[in-house]
């Protein structure tokens, strides 16, 4: 007998054709795109159909991913502005979800020029926490990097400025620092900004800052996905796919917590130093016209502005906007390769 988190289904394609599709207990929206900002009319109209079609980005192999047996919802944004109006129609299907929310502060150096001031986002982020309740909303300062002119005094500023006034309406803040080395097209992009990785001392020195900042806010602080210990400073490592949250949230929700009994563990298919527990990723690599300068997920920022242009023209059916047409999807790639356009 399979495992809840490898059930398969039938399911009838936009076609009309019988297929196979996977059932996920638990779907993230995504690591690969900001499904909220971006593609949130496109999710909740695949949500109504029941189901849709995910790429993988190694392979290139088209898998149907159905919503049948879905019972929580993990929404990645920087943005959730657009799915305001569209929450409702999850908690009328008893959904749970939540929203780790990046609310980063680099916009003198223009490293996030596809978002909205930080004014603005701070507003949505204080809105949706007064809509769905502030165990809801986590705050993600993601990723944590310096240049000659930004350093980690200037960062501890930065972030006091958005704690000061988020704390009321967040119970954690998260952050990660940033891996140029890992992603070649990371290093490329950051390169001419002057973007550096910290050193170990710069972490240590922001670390004891954080903390001293969190004093006055009494926020859970956690680090995303990263080897380095910092324990010592109270802060501990984060699973941002977090099995503990989705079962205070739904406590009633028998066959999710049947599913978070039986997947405890992390996701084996996430790096080492990950902590997120077995979930379904459904976004694609090269499709988010955010731009951020140090994103591992865009090859292109101009190839991720075409593929976004594409969803919004494409009829139904089509690459990006319902179901993946396997012959137009071109040869595999890795991470953050366009085999969209």
């Amino acid at each position: 007998m399979r495992g809840m988190r490898d059930e398969r289904v039938t399911i009838t394609t936009d076609a009309g054709e019988r297929a196979e599709a996977v059932a996920p207990v638990i779907i993230s929206a995504s690591r690969a795109t900001d499904i909220p900002a971006r593609y949130a009319d496109w999710f909740f109209a695949r949500l109504r159909r029941g189901h849709l079609a995910w790429q993988n980005p190694f392979s290139g192999r088209v898998q149907y991913v159905s919503f049948t047996r879905t019972r929580a919802m993990v929404f990645w944004t920087k943005n959730p502005d657009p799915v305001l109006p569209l929450l409702p129609l999850l908690d009328k299907r008893g959904i749970a979800y939540y929203f780790p929310f990046t609310l980063n502060d680099y916009g003198p150096e223009g490293f996030e020029p596809g978002l909205p001031s930080l004014d603005d986002r701070i507003a949505v982020f204080r809105e949706l926490s007064r809509r769905i309740g502030k165990e809801r909303v986590i705050w993600r300062f993601d990723p944590v990097l310096v240049t000659d002119r930004l350093g980690v005094d200037d960062l501890l500023l930065r972030i006091q400025n958005i704690g000061d006034r988020l704390a009321p309406f967040t119970e954690k803040l998260v952050f990660s620092f940033i891996d140029i080395a890992r992603y070649a097209s990371v290093a490329r992009h950051t390169a001419p900004h002057g973007i550096r990785e910290l050193t170990g001392e710069e972490m240590d020195t922001f670390a004891a800052g954080l903390v001293r900042l969190n004093q006055e806010w009494g926020l859970a602080l956690a680090i995303c996905a990263e080897e380095r210990d910092l324990s010592a400073y109270g802060i501990f490592k984060n699973r941002c796919i977090d099995g503990g949250l989705l079962a205070r949230l739904a406590p009633d929700d028998a066959e999710l917590a049947a599913y978070l009994r039986q997947h405890p563990g992390k996701d084996p298919g996430q790096r080492n130093e990950c902590g997120c527990i077995a979930a379904k990723d459904i976004g694609m690599y090269g499709t988010c016209p955010n731009a951020c300068v140090y994103c591992y997920a865009n090859r292109s920022p101009e190839q991720a502005h075409k593929n976004f242009a594409r969803h919004s023209l494409a009829p139904e059916g089509e690459l990006i906007t319902g179901e993946v047409v396997p012959e137009k999807c071109g040869r595999a790639a890795g991470p953050g390769q366009e085999r969209l356009a």
